[in-house]
């Protein structure tokens, strides 16, 4: 079951920052454990992305993924290809925006009914849901492939992994949560 603590301001504050700081770190290493695949690779990103949500709550988990995403569009190779920027204009560009909006949507959802690990596995497919749509609208409008490919290359190869990680993110949200900000606390 999912708890709240009373805390400070001054720690609270500080503990969001550290968190925040924590799951941009997470997908940037997430980042690195990939298997190049075309159009898209293939990561660990989407369990970090929805990770941050189901920990952090929808606020914090949005933002520590608009920092990433806003690290990589300042140049920095933090992409699963190393494009920096280049990853934002590319096949990738709309699964990585797609990031931002997952850990939102994600996190919104466990915290308006995600007590059970089921009900943190459903938010966490439809934050993969979101993803998806991100990612396909985007590969599609960059690559002029049509929608079969796009599904075919882009969404169907990761459906049955990314289920998989939505799960291990849902097992891991509370555990996740009284790590960062020790035993008993919750960030929302």
């Amino acid at each position: 079951m999912l708890r709240t603590m009373e805390q400070r301001r001054e720690q609270s504050q500080l503990y969001r920052l550290v968190g925040i700081a924590v799951f941009t770190g997470l997908t940037i290493l997430a980042a690195r454990v990939s298997i190049p695949l075309e159009p898209v690779p293939f990561t660990l990103q989407p369990l970090a992305v929805l990770l941050s949500g189901m920990a952090l709550g929808w606020r914090d988990g949005l933002f520590s993924q608009a920092i990433y995403v806003g690290l990589i569009a300042l140049g920095l190779p933090l992409d699963a290809r190393g494009l920096g920027s280049a990853a934002l204009v590319g096949s990738t560009a709309g699964f990585l925006i797609g990031f931002i909006a997952a850990a939102g949507v994600a996190g919104w959802l466990v915290e308006h009914g995600g007590k059970r690990v089921w009900q943190r596995w459903l938010a966490g497919a439809a934050g993969i849901v979101v993803i998806y749509l991100f990612g396909a609208v985007v590969l599609q409008a960059v690559s002029g492939m049509d929608w079969s490919k796009v599904w075919a290359a882009g969404v169907a190869p990761f459906v049955v992994p990314d289920m998989l990680k939505a799960l291990i993110a849902a097992g891991l949200t509370e555990g996740g949560r009284r790590l960062l900000m020790g035993r008993g606390q919750a960030w929302f």
